[in-house]
């Protein structure tokens, strides 16, 4: 986890990203500084430099550096958003993947068991199941809520709803992600609909565009950074919660979640079938750049408004990023033949086909109405998740050695190109 700190009286950072410089207790009292948690989701710390990174570099060689810092886990996002938002590892939280096994079919996931749970939709319908609130653990939005902060969260959707995972009614904590003024999207009280009118902002979030193509084995993906949506996302906190936020004349806490560069990283088309330039190439880099941008946006606003003096600034990767091969000599679901994969790589939930082949059992996918996944003949599962056993419906009690029923999942977001 990349962790850069910007501002002259920033005093530490702990789990819940509060910490009172002792020698300066009795005048955070009187005037609390107010946050913003800047999120780049899979920025290496390799990728900042002068030249392209401008902004994370001045925060990173001003501010306080913490330079030994790392994920919770590597690769997935609500991992570390979930253990970000709460200051919980997943032991705690029960959040260990971004498609998690949920034990009932999740109606907002098409009857999924195993939901990818990015979406506002399926966060509400796992609380509802859960007690009210599946993390079982007070969220930093929360928590700055309940000591008089005001509070909002921008960006991509699911770890920005992470931040304050059980308010969804818009009225108590802003949350703006790519759902916003969409079906399933999460309400926006009428203030904060005013404020977008009077800055001119649409209230309804746009598309990603082309940087949502994910090309396959034969078409590369992207070749456009997340531009237009997060430029909106870089509005409305800029001209829009900002000046609100100021004009009200309290305290706020702000996470601003920016989908690049990992959205782009993931679908980007530089490198089909090809581990050179991989994550290094020109899409990538313009994704990091734009991040860049995002950030530069919101410094620029604070001191424009006379906010930089008493805001706190934070910018934390959730996790990096790294170019990967799908050969593979040893694993059993490389030696089979798929329609849409090359020959010797590895399909879509591989791990999942592997295991089912080596206990000699039945794969089904909980993406698809639990149909089963007959790998023999080349199928694999739709979203790369899988149930292990005789009927995924009503799964059989095990006791070790003999193991009669096993669940498996494998993150969905498998990069088409391989990089």
């Amino acid at each position: 986890m990349c962790l850069l700190t910007c501002r002259h009286r920033l005093s530490n950072f702990l789990i819940l990203f509060f910490l009172i410089d002792l020698s300066g207790a009795l005048a955070w009292a009187q005037a609390p500084h107010n946050l913003i948690l800047f999120i780049p989701d899979g920025l290496r710390p390799e990728s900042v430099n002068v030249s392209n990174t401008p902004t994370f570099a001045r925060v990173r060689d001003q501010g306080v550096r913490f330079a030994n810092s790392h994920s919770v886990f590597p690769t997935l996002t609500m991992v570390n958003s979930a253990a970000m938002g709460t200051g919980h590892f997943p032991g705690d939280t029960g959040n260990y993947g971004n498609t998690i096994y949920t034990g009932f079919p999740v109606a907002s996931a098409n009857g999924s068991v195993a939901p990818m749970v990015e979406s506002d939709a399926i966060l509400g319908e796992i609380n509802a199941h859960f007690g009210g609130n599946y993390l079982n653990e007070e969220t930093l939005l929360a928590a700055a809520r309940n000591a008089g902060f005001l509070t909002a969260a921008v960006g991509k959707v699911g770890p920005a709803a992470i931040y304050d995972v059980t308010e969804r009614s818009g009225a108590q904590t802003i949350v703006i992600d790519d759902l916003t003024g969409r079906p399933g999207g999460l309400p926006l009280s009428n203030s904060t609909l005013d404020a977008l009118q009077a800055a001119m902002l649409p209230n309804q979030t746009p598309v990603r565009g082309d940087n949502s193509n994910v090309g396959d084995a034969k078409i590369p993906g992207t070749h456009a950074a997340n531009v237009a949506q997060q430029r909106y996302f870089a509005d409305v906190t800029t001209k829009s919660l900002l000046p609100m936020f100021k004009a009200a004349g309290k305290p706020f806490v702000l996470v601003f979640w920016s989908r690049d560069p990992d959205g782009t990283q993931h679908n980007q088309g530089d490198s089909l079938n090809q581990l050179v330039p991989g994550i290094n190439g020109p899409t990538s880099q313009a994704a990091v750049k734009n991040a860049d941008d995002n950030l530069a946006a919101i410094l620029d606003t604070l001191k424009a408004l006379g906010l930089d003096a008493t805001t706190d600034v934070i910018v934390s990767a959730d996790h990096g990023f790294s170019t990967i091969s799908k050969d593979s000599q040893t694993s059993a679901a490389s030696k089979i033949n798929y329609k849409d994969v090359p020959p010797s790589q590895l399909p879509p939930g591989f791990v999942a086909i592997d295991i089912a082949n080596a206990l000699d059992m039945r794969l089904f996918d909980p993406d698809a109405k639990s149909a089963p996944v007959e790998f023999t003949a080349g199928q694999h599962s739709s979203k790369a998740n899988g149930l292990i056993g005789t009927d995924p419906i009503s799964p059989e009690s095990w006791s070790p050695p003999m193991v009669e029923w096993i669940w498996f999942i494998y993150p969905r977001r498998m990069p088409k190109n391989w990089s």
